[in-house]
């Protein structure tokens, strides 16, 4: 599939207009891995923003004293390294291929000045990219959620040592 039918068919990138695909187009390039390969690791500096074609990818985490924990599946249509578009580049998780990935994939630096250049492009990959972390954001509680069904409520205080909203 060419960059171009790439970045049309992705849902991510499907609400910019065909005529801004070209500036896009100069900038993307087509990423391949093979399951079990880590595409970047917790801590790491990664300087591309990617977007899930095809396959599975989860993420984990290092928990002190328990290891490498799973935090979460992601897979078409997501995105994965979006630090690298913000500017920082450092993985605040490690991503490893559960099956054959393809990605389509950005050059954070070079798309974020791209996003500052044509404020119309800018404006579809930021709402996008709130989108897509709202949504982890969801997942992350109803990850909590789950963890915690079984147990009694967190002592809030004790956690963050301040009074909290435990609704929030």
């Amino acid at each position: 599939m060419s960059s171009l039918n790439m970045i049309a068919s992705s849902e991510f990138l499907r609400a910019i207009p065909a005529e801004l695909h070209s500036h896009l187009e100069q900038l993307v390039q087509q990423r391949s891995y093979s399951p079990g390969t880590s595409l970047f690791s917790e801590g790491a500096h990664h300087d591309e923003f990617h977007i899930i074609v095809s396959g599975h990818v989860r993420l984990d985490m290092h928990v002190p004293r328990r290891g490498r924990i799973p935090i979460l599946t992601i897979g078409p249509g997501d995105v994965l390294a979006w630090s690298a578009l913000l500017g920082h580049g450092i993985m605040t998780s490690s991503a490893i291929a559960l099956d054959p990935i393809q990605t389509v994939a950005f050059p954070g630096e070079a798309l974020r000045e791209l996003c500052e250049s044509h404020h119309e492009i800018g404006y579809h990959i930021m709402r996008q990219l709130a989108t897509s972390l709202s949504r982890r954001l969801v997942a992350t509680r109803l990850q909590l959620l789950d963890l915690f069904a079984d147990h009694a409520p967190v002592d809030l205080t004790s956690a963050i040592g301040r009074p909290g909203d435990p609704e929030c």
